[in-house]
């Protein structure tokens, strides 16, 4: 259970950079938390619910980046905060919401990076794929202190 996210049990190079995600889909949640479990072979599944007014943050003056959908601009986006040889972190935003980067994706991006495909072919199968699913990232102390747990 997490009481009060913080940012230095954050890893780096993930999809939006070091940081504390959400997921607005509960079953999401739970299959991550039980993918953590299994990977670190302890513990039992747990899922931490947290709110936010995004209104209020907007009016904050957080730096706030929102991807409505699978664009070139999200695709250099993720490959920049994963690109281990790249300076990080890579932007500046305190919260970003925008696509996941499924394993679906990871393979979509992998074939983009190894010239398989062009960046217009990624983004159009990335559209035309399963389903979209947003997630949410809080990458400073500020962007955190507008969590509340629930």
């Amino acid at each position: 259970m997490i009481e009060r996210p913080d940012l230095l049990h954050s890893k780096p190079f993930k999809d939006f950079g070091k940081g504390f995600y959400l997921s607005p889909v509960r079953e999401q949640a739970e299959a991550r938390a039980k993918q953590m479990v299994d990977i670190l072979q302890e513990g039992s599944p747990c899922v931490s619910v947290f709110e936010w007014n995004e209104e209020v943050a907007y009016h904050a003056g957080l730096r706030i980046k929102v991807f409505e959908d699978y664009c070139e601009e999200w695709a250099e986006f993720i490959l920049h905060n994963r690109d281990h040889k790249r300076q990080h972190p890579v932007h500046n935003y305190d919260i970003v919401i925008g696509p996941i980067a499924d394993d679906g994706v990871t393979y979509q991006l992998r074939r983009y990076t190894e010239g398989d495909i062009s960046m217009k072919r990624l983004i159009e199968e990335l559209k035309y794929a399963k389903g979209l699913t947003i997630q949410y990232y809080f990458g400073s102390e500020r962007a955190l202190s507008y969590l509340k747990r629930i």
